[in-house]
């Protein structure tokens, strides 16, 4: 079964999964890691997935740090 973590392998090595988390979730980069890995985040050995709130949310994050790098990205002279 892929994950969103699957989903998102080609940028998760330049995202502050950290900042993501606090920011836009305001949890831990702990709990964030298990949602996108679909493991248990509340110590019951249940698999965790996001909700489709959650979705949105972050995805609405992902495309706020995308307008945030293109605004950066062409304030370069």
């Amino acid at each position: 079964m892929e994950t969103i973590k699957d989903d998102l392998s080609d940028i998760r090595p330049f995202i502050n999964w950290a900042s993501i988390s606090r920011l836009y979730f305001g949890h831990t980069r702990a709990w964030l890691y298990h949602k996108l890995s679909g493991t248990d985040v509340n110590g019951n050995g249940k698999p965790s997935q996001f909700t489709a709130e959650e979705k949105e949310k972050l995805k609405h994050s992902l495309l706020d740090l995308a307008g945030r790098i293109q605004r950066a990205a062409e304030s370069i002279d």
